[in-house]
């Protein structure tokens, strides 16, 4: 259980892996996510299900290399385990058969797009995917994307690829050209991002939702950890979500309580890389 089946660097800080775990293969839906601890004495980490293989029994995760724990993770070879991997965890992303389906993602939040965009696809909505990139060189999961929606377009804020800008820019940008608005808009990526893309939905009056990655460490409500506020009401990520009506969402709060550790995360990530022998 927990075996590395898998592996693909997909650039040098993004990394794609299949990994053993055959009862959250059976029972996972897109939208979901899982926790996973890396080694014994590593946090715990929550990471949206990328996809699932129930004749394999593995699931696919995709992490990027950010603080000690994701780092410890992409490092990680093919045979090797992970020490945990619960899930799945959180509710299902809401899909219906609504017509023209808008997905946009940002960074490692494209990955996290696969599923729900074939989902959408599947249930007979048109699916546009609008994703954003530092570069044409940090694009990643292009052609499985393009498997999953029936249009896929890229930003680059460098412009070395597709729009020159952001994805939120983008996503402004392509509404101007068309006559009509998607019928919904799913949103996953940075905070930032989330934030700025549900007031430009906001403007179009387009039902709009965000999926949140806050604080989470048991995965199941009782640390209180993965609090959020929506519509002026405390929900529980990890268990209500991960999911939420943007529109409703209390960005600057989520962002506030994100950052929370950010001194202790910063010296955890310190202390490993002087472990292991590089620079801070």
């Amino acid at each position: 259980m927990n075996r590395i089946l898998r592996k693909r660097q997909l650039t040098p800080e993004i990394a794609w892996f299949e990994v053993e775990a055959p009862r959250v293969a059976k029972h996972w839906k897109p939208g979901q996510f899982i926790i996973i601890r890396p080694n014994q004495d590593s946090e715990r980490i929550p990471l949206t299900i990328v996809g699932g293989d129930v004749t394999r029994g593995s699931i696919i995760m995709v992490v990027q290399a950010l603080g000690k724990t994701s780092r410890v993770t992409v490092a990680k070879q093919e045979g090797e385990y992970l020490a945990d991997l619960v899930g799945p965890l959180g509710e299902p992303a809401s899909i219906e058969k609504v017509d023209h389906v808008l997905c946009a993602g940002g960074g490692v939040g494209v990955a996290e797009l696969l599923p729900v965009a074939g989902a959408f696809r599947s249930a007979g909505n048109h699916v546009t995917a609008l994703c954003g990139a530092r570069s044409a060189a940090h694009i990643i999961l292009d052609e499985e994307l393009r498997q999953a929606a029936d249009e896929v377009m890229w930003a680059t804020d460098d412009g070395s690829t597709g729009f020159h800008g952001n994805v939120v820019q983008f996503m402004a940008s392509w509404r101007a050209e068309r006559s009509a608005s998607p019928a919904t808009v799913h949103v996953i990526g940075p905070i930032p991002m989330m934030r700025a893309a549900a007031n430009l939905t906001r403007e179009w009056g387009v039902p709009t939702y965000a999926s949140l990655n806050p604080v989470m460490i048991d995965g199941t409500g009782m640390c209180g950890g993965c609090r959020v506020t929506v519509g002026g009401k405390v929900r529980f990520a990890c268990v209500e979500g991960p999911e939420f009506d943007a529109h409703q969402v209390d960005f600057d709060e989520l962002a506030l309580r994100t950052s929370a550790y950010r001194a202790q995360e910063r010296q955890a990530l310190e202390q490993h890389q002087c472990k292991i022998g590089l620079n801070a």
